[in-house]
């Protein structure tokens, strides 16, 4: 059989995969379902892409870098605009079908949970909602015990003559990363030496507000749909989401901002 787009893609799958459980179907319940699948696919390729992002640390790989991070937040802005999408779903029309979702959540996405964890924000009490059943937790626990994207972003430096503290190398992977002076040091002296190290360090910074701008419009969507209920499946709701809000993954090139003269 000759290959097609439909099979390529594998259409006749993929168009299948969007059940609604309300019966009848109420209308909005398909977009609920489309655009949270898309948010998991693009989960997915950024995942992929910071793998590539690793890569390109540790192998001192600038230009593949900068690619990758221009790539990745021009999808943190479309995960950004799937929120107007949702936002046109009102707090009655999602309520009529969402006790159908059961024990479902987005805060049991294991893609975005290991996300936070590439990017160092790592919270091991996170194992314990996730469904043991699944592979989930085996998943989590590795990521828990690999170098983040920071780890490798030390590498990086490293190889463009900054001195990473050894507690910063052997420290506890499983511990999120945090902003360190020394560091600060090295990156305000190859910000006003290195215009095209400068170019990588914005768009590292630029990713990093994709990230908490997203965090924040998902925040107040959930807090304009259900206001201060629980969330499904027993989820913790807008204060649990509230706890991650303008956490950075890049803490020392926020810490410089103000040094940037």
């Amino acid at each position: 059989m000759a290959l097609t787009y439909a099979t390529y893609l594998k259409l006749g799958a993929l168009l299948q995969l969007q059940e609604p459980r309300s019966k009848p179907a109420e209308h909005d319940e398909m977009l609920f379902i489309v655009i949270h699948q898309t948010y998991e696919l693009w989960f997915k390729q950024i995942l992929h892409e910071m793998e590539a992002v690793k890569r390109a640390f540790s192998e001192n790989r600038l230009y593949d870098a900068i690619h990758t991070f221009k790539r990745v937040r021009t999808i943190m802005k479309t995960l950004v605009g799937q929120v107007d999408v949702l936002e046109t779903m009102t707090p009655m029309s999602f309520t009529s079908f969402r006790d159908r979702l059961d024990t479902a959540s987005g805060f049991q996405s294991v893609q975005f949970r290991e996300l936070e964890f590439v990017l160092g924000y790592r919270r091991r009490e996170m194992l314990k909602y996730v469904d043991k059943e699944t592979g989930a937790e085996e998943i989590l626990i590795r990521r828990l015990g690999e170098r983040s994207v920071v780890d490798h972003f030390y590498d990086f430096l490293e190889h463009q003559g900054v001195a990473i503290p050894a507690a910063l190398k052997n420290r506890d992977l499983s511990e999120p990363n945090a902003a360190n002076r020394d560091v600060q040091r090295g990156l305000l002296g190859l910000y006003k030496s290195r215009g095209d190290l400068a170019i990588l360090f914005e768009l590292m910074t630029d990713f990093d507000e994709g990230l908490q701008e997203w965090r924040y419009r998902h925040v107040k969507l959930v807090e304009r749909t259900i206001g201060k209920k629980h969330g499904t499946g027993g989820s913790l709701g807008v204060p649990f989401l509230k706890q991650s809000l303008f956490i950075p993954s890049f803490h020392d090139l926020w810490e410089i901002r103000h040094e940037l003269e």
